[in-house]
């Protein structure tokens, strides 16, 4: 029985009338940046969001470089995050010309550690960024209470968390938030997008000019900006997409808690921590061991396919080393980072198969030492 780590075709396939009818509409019309398509998702995405404006954008990348540079965020700033995300968390930063400043985790969420934000504090501190990684939220109000003492930005990188609650309220939980429309994401376009949402229209505008080369008419630039707008027909997509996320979510949700329950008494691995102010939507799905490598070779033998998100903190990784950090900066993130496990949690991942593969983990911890 072969399971992917991610299914896209088994998504497709579900959809393929509303997606197919959605593309060849826009083949029909051949207007293919920007228009009416944008304009709906946008409109649909921050009516499901309960938020003020949503912006599409090219990626998830570009909607946190965007909208750092709405803020402000210039050179000499510092932006507080973590070191245990995707590398464009910190990029953003660094290309505001900027300090990332990094913060450990939280052992059981892999969460940013609240109570060690305010340590990293300085006059050149402009903003926080914190990671909702994997599909659950950050405790949000401690962030927000030191955010409002330093007089600091908030700038929640939801790529991973699209749909996720916290206290029953939906992101951003404070002001903006951004999501990643990678294609393998909750929802996930068919190619690269991003988004950023908010509250606050200001922001709004400035990363709706700053997306499309700063116009405010079709050849008038009011300021300098960029090529980073969301085309028409993976907003077309996404719309679609949109519409089934949630009982897409509630299908991740299912198969997790199968996981939690048929991996509980297995001593040799840690499952996921939900903590209880939150709604995870589990994009993917992580487990704790200290035989990793051993487990995702017994997996893979039986056509049973992982992944590691991510293997090198942000802090060691070589783009970064101008940073000065080392080794044994974050024992925290440096310690789950060769501990961590994903397995498939897709929508379309049935019972049968959650079976068989928990059937062989357990499995796999039975053998003798020895024989691993």
């Amino acid at each position: 029985m072969k399971i992917p780590l991610v299914d896209l075709k088994a998504q497709y396939l579900s959809i393929k009338p509303e997606i197919d009818s959605a593309i060849q509409e826009i083949l029909d019309n051949t207007s293919f940046i920007m228009g009416e398509p944008v304009k709906k998702f946008e409109e649909n995405l921050a009516k499901f969001c309960e938020c003020k404006q949503a912006i599409g954008v090219s990626s998830g990348s570009s909607a946190l470089f965007l909208a750092l540079k709405a803020y402000g965020i210039k050179e000499g700033d510092e932006v507080i995050t973590v070191p245990n995300s995707f590398i464009a968390t910190a990029e953003a930063i660094v290309q505001c010309g900027a300090k990332p400043v990094f913060v450990d985790v939280d052992e059981k969420t892999m969460l940013i550690d609240t109570t060690k934000i305010e340590e990293k504090i300085t006059p050149k501190t402009k903003a926080i960024i914190p990671v909702h990684i994997y599909g659950q939220i950050c405790d949000m109000d401690p962030i927000i209470e030191i955010a409002k003492k330093h007089n600091l930005i908030i700038l929640e990188d939801a790529a991973q968390a699209i749909g996720a609650e916290y206290k029953n309220r939906k992101l951003p939980i404070h002001e903006t938030a951004i999501f990643s429309f990678f294609p393998a994401k909750n929802l996930g376009a068919y190619g690269d997008g991003g988004a950023v949402i908010t509250h606050n229209s200001e922001i709004a505008n400035k990363v709706s000019k700053l997306r499309d080369h700063g116009r405010i008419s079709k050849y008038e630039s009011g300021i300098v900006g960029y090529g980073e707008r969301l085309d028409a027909l993976q907003a077309a997509i996404l719309d679609v997409k949109l519409k089934h996320l949630e009982e897409w979510t509630s299908k991740r949700r299912e198969n997790a808690f199968k996981y939690n329950d048929l991996l509980k008494d297995v001593k040799s691995i840690e499952i996921p921590f939900e903590e209880s102010y939150s709604k995870h939507v589990y994009y993917v799905y992580v487990i704790r061991t200290k035989k990793r490598t051993e487990l995702m070779k017994y997996l893979k033998e039986k056509e049973i396919f992982t992944g590691i998100y991510y293997p090198i903190p942000l802090h060691i990784q070589p783009a970064l080393s101008f940073l000065s950090y080392k080794e044994g900066d974050f024992p925290v993130a440096e310690k789950v980072a060769k501990e961590i496990l994903s397995f498939p949690v897709y929508p379309e991942l049935s019972k049968i198969r959650v079976d068989y593969i928990t059937d062989n983990i357990i499995n796999f911890y039975k053998i003798p030492i020895a024989d691993v």
